[in-house]
């Protein structure tokens, strides 16, 4: 069976809108690549028994929707990958962001697998584009259900890498909002200066008609020039494999072939700065987010107690040094791109590491999770055994909508 079939959103939202579909054979079509799909990839947690497609009136008008199981749904549980919440009963409420994705006319089909608590214990999701492999998390399930086709959206969230990897090592496309585009109450977070919200669709012109769809706006139009944009490597932080380092030289090659103007990215060290202050922050946040769950510290997986009392540790002294890091490459960072388009750069090390024990490296979203930037994984590279490599693209705060326009650019030069 081919378990990598993404489903066009941009399509779909075509034939609802001119009558070609409904979003009863939408739904019905969801269903059944679930059925097909499920028993392989495990992506689901719960599904919605009845959803309510008679309210389906915004953009997206009966576009199925994945929900990540830290984000609550009205009647559904939130169970948040724990065992410490094996018993919860359903949420009295939609968080704010479902209650945006449902105006916007997404239809939620379910709750979809995420690692403990959003941290690094994973559930069992596979990876649809790399049998085997893991698919990244924590965003696993809502990752894996865009890559098979499940449904052609799915949404997640993000503190260090929970959007970017899964969808780098799932090869589908994701945005990461600006931090704080959206209210994040309904969330069980980790770090609230550093929770964002997250998207998957099967491309970046895909996602472009889903954020226009959330924000009210209307997809950013084609760009009238190819894009300026600074090339980062990532060398000072040295985790990239040779296929990465050979997947960066083809998109600057092929951006460059295109007629886009590639420069060097002048602040790599600082990054890699930026990229070691982003774990004290978050430690120190999540072990005063998540309190309780460190008073049972002993009931958590191995990874998910380090953390918390880790955090509980450091000081505040050292929080605020490493929130100011952030802070002053946030403003260097704001200046180069008033005369660039976007940053571009690995979105993970290399393509999905063999085995679903762990979810591999966040490393190269810290910094830009740090710097509450949007983020976009562009899809279409891959390594010689043919696994996806995902690509980054980086944009100033709020420019969303010009960002995945110039994302979409990139994407056709790679395919």
């Amino acid at each position: 069976m081919n378990l990598y079939r993404p489903w066009s959103l941009r399509d779909l939202v075509k034939d609802l809108a001119t009558g070609a579909t409904t979003p009863t054979a939408a739904l019905d079509r969801a269903r059944s690549r679930t059925a097909e799909t499920e028993p392989e990839l495990a992506a689901w947690v719960v599904h919605e028994p009845a959803p309510d497609i008679t309210t389906a009136m915004g953009v997206l008008g009966g576009v199925p929707l994945g929900v990540k199981d830290i984000i609550d749904v009205a009647g559904l549980p939130t169970r948040c990958g724990s065992a410490l919440r094996e018993g919860v009963r359903g949420a009295t409420a939609d968080a704010p962001i479902v209650r945006a994705w449902r105006r916007a006319g997404a239809v939620i089909l379910g709750k979809t697998v995420t690692t403990e608590f959003a941290f690094f214990a994973p559930g069992p999701t596979g990876n649809p584009a790399a049998p085997g492999h893991t698919p990244g998390g924590s965003s696993s399930g809502s990752a894996a259900a865009v890559a098979s086709g499940q449904v052609p959206l799915a949404i997640g969230s993000q503190t260090a890498g929970s959007v970017t990897r899964p969808a780098a090592y799932c090869g589908v496309a994701s945005l990461v909002m600006t931090h704080g585009s959206y209210p994040v109450d309904g969330i069980v977070g980790l770090s609230p200066s550093l929770d964002s919200h997250g998207v998957y669709a099967a491309t970046a012109a895909d996602l472009a008609v889903a954020w226009a769809a959330l924000s009210g706006g209307r997809p950013a139009p084609r760009p009238p020039r190819p894009p300026r944009v600074l090339l980062w490597t990532a060398d000072p932080i040295g985790v990239l494999d040779d296929e990465m380092c050979q997947a960066l030289e083809t998109l600057e090659k092929r951006l460059t072939e295109a007629g886009a103007v590639v420069d060097v990215f002048p602040e790599e060290r600082l990054i890699a700065e930026v990229t070691a202050a982003h774990p004290v922050v978050m430690a120190y946040e999540a072990a005063r987010e998540r309190s309780a769950e460190l008073a049972v510290a002993d009931r958590l997986s191995e990874p998910l107690a380090r953390l918390l009392r880790t955090g509980a540790a450091i000081s505040d002294t050292d929080y605020d040094t490493a929130r100011r890091t952030a802070a002053q490459a946030r403003t260097r960072v704001t200046a180069l791109l008033s005369s660039y388009d976007a940053i571009v750069g690995p979105a993970a090390p290399g393509a999905a590491p063999a085995g679903l024990a762990a979810t591999g490296d966040p490393v190269l979203s810290r910094a830009w999770q740090a710097l509450g930037l949007p983020s976009v994984t562009v899809p279409g590279l891959r390594d010689p055994a043919g696994l996806p490599l995902g690509i980054q693209a980086i944009g100033p705060a709020h420019g969303e909508a010009e960002l995945l326009a110039r994302s979409a650019w990139i994407e056709t030069t790679l395919s």
